[in-house]
């Protein structure tokens, strides 16, 4: 396993409920501030066999990116709200790993 790969799986890994990280974020404290997609690529392919609670990633713009139904019924029984344009307001339900800069 690449260490990029395995440093996506222990952020995500961390994410508690009732927050999120966005696709960047998780590449940025994974090593890779360029590699958002990267992130995406990982999470589609190994969520399930890791049990990441991958329904806590989203887009920098608040959104869900894909036509994920279950990803915004699952935040929102963490308690994450969206406010009328389906987004999430960073600035209340952002996750910042410990060791990682808030930015």
């Amino acid at each position: 396993m690449q260490p990029f790969t395995k440093n996506v799986i222990d952020i995500v890994g961390t994410i508690p409920p009732g927050r999120v990280m966005s696709y960047g974020q998780v590449a940025t404290a994974a090593g890779n501030g360029r590699a958002a997609r990267q992130v995406v690529r990982v999470l589609h392919t190994i969520s399930q066999k890791y049990k990441l609670p991958w329904h806590r990633v989203i887009n920098a713009k608040g959104e869900i990116s894909f036509t994920a139904k279950d990803q915004r019924v699952l935040l929102e029984a963490e308690g994450v709200e969206f406010n009328l344009n389906g987004k999430v307001d960073f600035a209340t339900y952002r996750w910042f790993p410990p060791d990682a800069e808030e930015n």
